[in-house]
C-alpha cells in the first residue's frame, strides 16, 4: 500500500480519483487547490503525487517546480491528471518537473496502471476492488444540476469489469440514484424483469452477451421496451457500431473514458420528466 496525494479542484474528479485509489488497497490524502497541496506533500511525504494543472491561484506547473526544489521531496514521483491533452502539452508538464502525464478523463485500468509504474514493489501491483470497497464520494459533491431528477430513480448498470462498476457506482449514488449492477446481459435481463429500474448503462463488448443483444431484448420486452438504454464503452468506438446502437434503440452511446460531470448530465437529461 502507498500513501499517494491527489491534488485537484474539482470536487467530484478529487473524490472519484480518491475513491479508485481506495479501491486498489492506496491510503489516499487530497488537497483542493495547489498552496493546500504543497503544503499537505511536505506535511504526510506521500509516495506519489497526483496533480490537476489547470487550478486558480497556484496552478500544477508552479506545484511541480517547487515540489522538485523541495530536498525533501524532490525524489517523490508527481504525475500530472489533467485535461490539457494536445500536442505539447506532455511536454510542458515533463518540463515542469513532473514525471508523468494522464489525460483525463481517466480510464480505470489504464490509470491505474500508468500509476503502479511509479510505485516500487507489492504496492505498485494493482488490485481488484473489493466489493465491499467504501464508497466515499460525498453527496455535496453533486452539483444539483447534475443529481438525479427525482427521488426514486433507479440505474442497472451492465458491465464485466469489476473496477468499472464499482467507479460508477461510487459516481451514481451521491447523485441520487439506486444502483443495480450486472456483469453480463442475461443477468441483467433477470434483474430488470424482477426489479424496479428506470435505466440501463451498459457495455457493448462483455464476455456473456453484448450490449447489442441485450438492447435488442430490451426493447422487444413489453415491459421493458420504454425504458432508458445508455451505451457506455471504451472498445466498440467506430461510427458502424455506434449507428447500429442507435438503429437498435440506444438513446445514447457514449465513449470512455468521459468526464464525470458528462455522464451525469446525459443520464439526467434521458430521465428529466
Amino acid at each position: 500500500m502507498a500513501r499517494i496525494l491527489v491534488i485537484e479542484d474539482n470536487p467530484i474528479n478529487l473524490e472519484l480519483m480518491s475513491y479508485l485509489l481506495r479501491a486498489w488497497g492506496h491510503e489516499v490524502r487530497q488537497a483542493p487547490d495547489g498552496v493546500a497541496g504543497l503544503t499537505a506533500a511536505r506535511r504526510e511525504c506521500p509516495d506519489l503525487i497526483v496533480c490537476d494543472i489547470q487550478m486558480p491561484g497556484l496552478d500544477g506547473y508552479d506545484v511541480a517546480r517547487q515540489l522538485k526544489t523541495d530536498p525533501t521531496l524532490r525524489g517523490v514521483p508527481v504525475v500530472a491528471v489533467t485535461a490539457l491533452a494536445m500536442v505539447g502539452d506532455r511536454e510542458r508538464a515533463l518540463q515542469a518537473g513532473f514525471d508523468g502525464h494522464i489525460a483525463k478523463p481517466i480510464e480505470p485500468e489504464s490509470f491505474m496502471a500508468a500509476l503502479a509504474g511509479f510505485l516500487d514493489g507489492p504496492s505498485g501491483t494493482p488490485v481488484a476492488p473489493q466489493p465491499d470497497s467504501p464508497r466515499i464520494l460525498p453527496q455535496q459533491a453533486v452539483p444539483d444540476n447534475l443529481r438525479a431528477p427525482r427521488a426514486g430513480l433507479s440505474i442497472l448498470m451492465v458491465d464485466d469489469t469489476e473496477a468499472n462498476l464499482a467507479f460508477k457506482v461510487s459516481l451514481l449514488e451521491p447523485a441520487g440514484y439506486a444502483v443495480l449492477t450486472a456483469s453480463g446481459g442475461q443477468q441483467a435481463l433477470e434483474i430488470a424483469r424482477a426489479r424496479h429500474v428506470d435505466a440501463f448503462l451498459a457495455d457493448v463488448v462483455m464476455a456473456q452477451g453484448d450490449g447489442f443483444e441485450l438492447l435488442q431484448a430490451v426493447r422487444a420486452d413489453p415491459a421493458l421496451r420504454g425504458k432508458a438504454f445508455l451505451f457506455l464503452t471504451a472498445t466498440a468506438r467506430d461510427d458502424a457500431s455506434r449507428a447500429r446502437g442507435m438503429a437498435l434503440g440506444a438513446d445514447a452511446y457514449l465513449i470512455r473514458p468521459i468526464e464525470p460531470q458528462r455522464l451525469l448530465a446525459e443520464l439526467r437529461a434521458r430521465l428529466l420528466p
